[in-house]
């Protein structure tokens, strides 16, 4: 099944409150509530209030996207990941997002991928005994900002509660996205939808053609999977709201 949503940090200025509210006029289902802003780090309380908000208004808590860099929690200024997984877990969240150091796989060495495989072992050991999913987002400045080396990631990482999030880099052509979304399904924990052109953000609608190919396959996996809006046109609450139409259009006709 897949679950429409949306990445909150797209809002970073919005209140969770304005947010619930937003997602609901969009007739969307699900939220991934960020870190950062909306639920911090190690704020169980706040934690316990966004879960209330989202499921008062009939929503699903899609995911906690912390923020958390992994092999970096010995760094000055860097979290703790039990303080993740106890804020995720007053959330209410099934999995927890993560980026995959500070670096790109170009400059990184062997010593950096096995740092940051052995901790991702670690917080996913960790984050099971909550019942909690942990996933890498495919992002640019971590080791999974390639096709390849995501996927050379999970494998080696081989870890049954270590996913990994996809969306379509804005490098990539379409085809190599595809590519890139089919090596990945078998780890995959959840979907970020937007659509750029040439580095510009644009209408979601505008995708409508590599969309629809995404979205196939993903059906056709049987996965349950929440598809968050993120990197809306000019972050404007109207552009979200176009884009929730286009993305709930497309889910009906799957």
């Amino acid at each position: 099944m897949l679950t429409s949503g949306l990445v909150s940090v797209t809002f970073r200025k919005l209140s969770p409150k304005e947010i619930v509210a937003l997602v609901a006029q969009g007739g969307l289902a699900a939220i991934e509530w960020g870190g950062d802003i909306h639920v911090p780090h190690g704020n169980t309380q706040a934690a316990r209030d966004v879960k209330a908000l989202t499921l008062d208004a009939g929503l699903k808590v899609a995911a906690y996207g912390s923020y958390y860099r992994v092999g970096q929690e010995k760094d000055a200024n860097a979290f703790s990941f039990d303080a993740v997984v106890e804020t995720a877990a007053a959330l209410g969240a099934p999995v927890i997002r993560v980026w995959a150091g500070n670096r790109g796989s170009a400059q990184a060495d062997e010593a950096t991928w096995s740092l940051i495989e052995e901790e991702s072992r670690r917080i996913a050991g960790l984050a099971a005994q909550a019942n909690i999913r942990v996933a890498y987002e495919f992002h640019g400045g971590t080791l999974t900002d390639s096709n390849a080396t995501a996927l050379r990631l999970v494998k080696e990482v081989n870890h049954p509660n270590m996913g990994a999030y996809w969306q379509p880099l804005s490098h990539l052509p379409e085809a190599d996205a595809m590519d890139g979304l089919k090596a990945l399904t078998p780890w995959l924990a959840n979907i970020h939808c937007y659509y750029w052109k040439e580095g510009v953000r644009c209408a979601l609608a505008e995708g409508r053609e590599a969309w629809a190919s995404f979205l196939q396959h993903l059906r056709k996996t049987g996965k349950n999977l929440c598809i968050l809006i993120e990197f809306v046109k000019d972050d404007e609450p109207a552009s979200f709201l176009q884009d929730a139409a286009a993305l709930r259009s497309w889910l009906l006709l799957l």
